[in-house]
């Protein structure tokens, strides 16, 4: 067969599994509705378990350098300003690869240049959308808004929370779940905290800001901070507004962190001096319990949109890509790759969709609140330094960049491993 790999979304996931696939050998198509790829959105983490994919699909530090910079440090802040936890990452930590604070929109548009220049611009069909498809044994008839169909080996739904490809497959789901919580997001040019490429978490569970560098520091010291003020609020009524992400004013919410100002940090102050701010509410969906339909598969956010607390998101769309490639590799371009993928990923992923819900690392801000507040003044009598290093060694182990497990792993793919037949 001759067909190619359909892959339904042009965004972080679709384009890694793009890189992937023609790694691989194996043909695809990537259908993005977007007319014109531009860099959206603000600050995102990449979890060494991600980074040591881009690296192995040649995408090495000197690109990365040049859309983020190498995170340095995780630290959690009580409500009083005085530190509660913090750990170094990245390879600061020991980690064979580095995590990286990045601009989503400089990275994503990185992954397009990248795959132009390797596939082809015919490799990527913008300003059409994937409406529904119809499976057969050995392909699947792929229905696009624009009227035609197009016919692929298998399709791949990588169309985001609002995927159609995931709504024909799971007619039944649950909508679109959200727990209260509201985020405003932006980013301002200023000095940045602690070691100078720290993420930052500050407040409380329900009501926190965080706050981490995405850019190399300028000579003067300033760099591209974003940031992140989260209040959680009443959602028995659901959102109220029309759309997920919109521009708002600052007036809107920044009265919210008013007594957020110490003598490191004064948040109205950096608040005030922001590029840009946008809201919207921190929202998932319920896990389904398979990601396969034949020769249709879910990754990223169509398979496991997630509460952003963990910055697991856009990490784990490239690591769903990587081993639905390894897969691929084994059992060729078919529904047998499909279900070794699902069998792997569907299962802990989706306990992390739920751990997330609960917090995810955010979760130790829970227990300070519970014990005292979220105000204390020796942090060792209200949670002890080995209770905090255990909470936060079992979230990153399942979340999957556990240190030793991910620097002893061997690679998800093989150097020059290709799919034969």
């Amino acid at each position: 067969m001759n067909e190619p790999v359909i892959i339904a979304g042009g965004g972080i996931g679709g384009l890694a599994l793009a890189l992937t696939l023609h790694q691989i050998g194996v043909p695809c198509l990537v259908i993005e509705a977007s007319r014109d790829m531009k860099p959206l959105g603000v600050g995102i983490n990449i979890q060494p378990n991600a980074v040591r994919e881009l690296f192995d699909l040649g995408i090495g530090a000197d690109a990365l350098d040049r859309v983020g910079v190498q995170a340095r440090e995780w630290a959690l802040v009580g409500l009083n300003g005085k530190e509660v936890y913090a750990e170094p990452r990245g390879m600061q930590a020991g980690y064979r690869w580095p995590q990286y604070a990045v601009h989503r929109g400089e990275l994503h548009m990185l992954l397009y240049r990248t795959v132009l220049d390797r596939l082809g611009q015919e490799s990527v069909r913008l300003g059409v959308k994937v409406e529904g498809y119809s499976a057969g044994a050995e392909s699947v008839q792929v229905s696009l808004s624009d009227g035609t169909r197009v016919t692929g080996r298998l399709l791949i739904g990588a169309d985001g929370i609002h995927s159609v490809v995931r709504a024909q497959m799971h007619p039944q789901q649950p909508p679109i779940h959200w727990g209260g919580a509201v985020m405003w997001r932006g980013t301002v040019r200023t000095k940045p905290l602690r070691t100078g490429s720290s993420f930052v978490g500050l407040g409380t569970h329900r009501h926190r800001m965080v706050i981490y560098p995405i850019s190399s520091p300028d000579p003067d010291g300033s760099c591209l901070v974003n940031w992140i003020a989260e209040v959680t609020m009443d959602s028995a009524e659901g959102w109220q507004h029309d759309g997920w992400f919109r521009p708002v004013e600052l007036a809107h919410f920044v009265h919210h962190f008013e007594d957020f100002r110490y003598e490191w940090l004064d948040v109205p102050a950096m608040l005030a001096q922001a590029d840009c701010a946008y809201e919207n509410p921190m929202i998932d969906r319920d896990p389904v319990d398979t990601w396969v339909q034949g020769p249709v598969a879910l990754m990223g956010d169509a398979a496991h949109a997630m509460y952003p607390t963990g910055s697991n998101g856009a990490s784990q769309a490239i690591v769903d890509a990587r081993v639905l490639g390894a897969k691929i590799v084994r059992h060729g371009a078919t529904p047998a790759a499909l279900e070794a993928y699902d069998e792997q990923l569907c299962g802990p992923v989706s306990e992390l969709v739920l751990r997330n819900r609960g917090a995810g690392p955010f979760g130790l801000l829970n227990m300070l609140d519970e014990r005292c507040g979220g105000v204390f003044d020796d942090i060792e009598t209200v949670l002890p330094a080995e209770e905090r290093r255990e909470f936060m060694a079992k979230y990153k182990a399942a979340a999957g960049f556990a240190m030793e497990q991910l620097n002893a792993a061997p690679p998800t793919i093989e150097e020059g491993a290709q799919v034969r037949g």
